[in-house]
């Protein structure tokens, strides 16, 4: 693929999907869900926009070669991968961790898209920001483009202000979303109308999620609400409670979710909605990001679909 604007993901696939449980009966409130899970089997959800910002600059400023970073069972290190791989650039994960005697699935099919995969040990990985550490790794691999974990950065902010424009926006008095880098939840506060309110949910435990790290703003900020509640012990932890969560909701729905980040949305706003956390008459978007890969590390059985 040459034209950078021949967009690979199917954007008409992003429907947006009115949910109803009996949990939200007598609430008075609308809830939709913006289906980005759809608009790609690989770069899924959220992370063509994200990355698409990077991508074009690397092409344009032709650079041989992208590295970046992330985990074994990382949405980013695969949908990197592929998208490397339409665009004919060479790509290098570097991956947390010491390498395991078997690959993830994950990682298997990074590697399947030619990313060459580079294991370091988590205090080496911890440095990933250090531009003295980014020089090492750009002289140890020829000069590649660097794209940040996650897409973090001002591109990827960037990308993520595009996904309201798949909506009408002005219908909604609240947007909630996944947290983890908090990349998109950045570009969706950007993108919003004012006196609407932006809900992101952490997938993480322990992290500080002051409004001020989000915007500048002061507008902004009266809007912006992080509720940390709804983590389950952090970053891929899970519970009972948790799985069976995920396969009541989609029995009830027919909408797939994923242990990680938006199994853990959709219940935080489902219980939300229980305690009466909006008040009658809103109208909320949630903003299904994808991630259905990493259910991959489940034993086979674990989840209904």
């Amino acid at each position: 693929m040459s034209d950078f604007d021949n967009s690979p993901v199917n954007l008409s696939k992003a429907i947006v999907q009115p949910v109803s449980l009996s949990e939200y009966s007598g609430k008075k409130v609308e809830i939709d869900i913006l289906r980005l899970d759809k608009v790609h089997p690989v770069i899924s959800g959220n992370k063509w926009f994200k990355l698409k910002y990077y991508f074009r600059e690397a092409l344009q400023q032709k650079f041989g070669s992208i590295l970046t970073f992330g985990g074994a069972w990382s949405n980013h290190i695969i949908a990197t991968a592929y998208v490397a791989k339409l665009y004919g650039l060479p790509s290098i994960g570097i991956i947390r961790g010491e390498r395991p005697s078997e690959l993830s699935p994950t990682l298997l099919a990074a590697k399947s898209y030619g990313m060459f995969l580079e294991f370091i040990p988590r205090e080496s990985y911890s440095r990933k920001n250090e531009e003295a550490y980014k020089t090492i790794l750009a002289n140890e691999y020829n000069q590649p483009y660097v794209i940040p974990e996650g897409g973090a950065g001002p591109a990827g902010i960037t990308g993520s202000t595009e996904i309201l424009a798949l909506v009408e926006i002005n219908r909604y008095s609240h947007i909630i979303c996944c947290i983890g880098t908090a990349t998109m939840y950045k570009g969706l506060l950007n993108a919003s109308l004012p006196n609407q309110e932006i809900i992101g949910i952490p997938v993480l435990k322990g992290i500080s999620y002051s409004p001020t790290k989000f915007t500048e703003n002061p507008e902004k900020i009266k809007f912006c609400k992080i509720i940390e509640a709804y983590h389950f012990g952090g970053y891929a932890k899970k519970t009972a409670e948790l799985i069976q969560f995920i396969n009541y909701f989609y029995v009830q729905t027919g909408i797939p979710s994923d242990f990680v980040y938006t199994g853990k949305l959709l219940f935080g706003c489902t219980d939300l909605v229980i305690n009466d956390y909006f008040s009658p008459g809103s109208k909320i978007l949630i903003i299904h990001s994808g991630g259905l890969q990493g259910n991959a590390s489940l034993p086979a059985g674990t989840l209904l679909f």
